[in-house]
C-alpha cells in the first residue's frame, strides 16, 4: 500500500517508543493522526516543525489502517491521510532521525522526499 509518513518530536518519539500512541497535542484536539504523504512531507516539517530540533519521521503503510484511515482536505485543498484510531510506533515500517535544512526546519530524509505520491 501507500506509505505515509508521521513526524513526532523527540518528546512524543520517546513517549511512542514506551507504548504510548503515536500523536501530539494537536492530534488529541482535532481528533485524528495527521499523517503526510512523501510529496506532503516537507511542507510539514516546513509549517509545523521550524526550530525543533530532534524530529524523528515514522513511515506507516497505509492499508494498515483499513477503515480508519480517510483522504481529507487541509493544507491548499490538498487530500491528507488522517487515521482515526490509535496509532503505535510498533506499527511503523521504517523511522529516521531528521537533520535541520538551511531555513531551520527538519530535512525530509533524501529517499522520501525523492518519491511521488504514486504506490510503489
Amino acid at each position: 500500500g501507500q506509505t505515509i509518513y508521521k513526524v513526532l518530536t523527540a518528546g512524543q518519539y520517546a513517549s511512542a517508543r514506551a507504548g504510548g500512541p503515536v500523536g501530539a497535542p494537536v492530534d488529541v484536539a482535532d481528533g485524528y493522526i495527521h499523517f503526510s504523504t512523501a510529496a506532503q512531507l516537507q511542507g510539514t516539517l516546513s509549517k509545523w516543525f521550524k526550530g525543533q530540533t530532534g524530529c524523528v519521521l515514522l513511515a506507516f503503510d497505509a492499508d494498515d489502517f483499513g477503515t480508519m484511515l480517510k483522504w481529507e482536505k487541509a493544507r491548499d485543498g490538498d487530500l491528507f491521510p488522517h487515521v482515526y484510531g490509535r496509532v503505535l510506533a510498533s506499527q511503523s515500517r521504517a523511522t529516521w532521525d531528521l537533520g535541520m535544512g538551511p531555513d531551520g526546519a527538519p530535512l525530509a530524509p533524501q529517499d522520501v522526499a525523492g518519491k511521488s505520491g504514486a504506490t510503489p
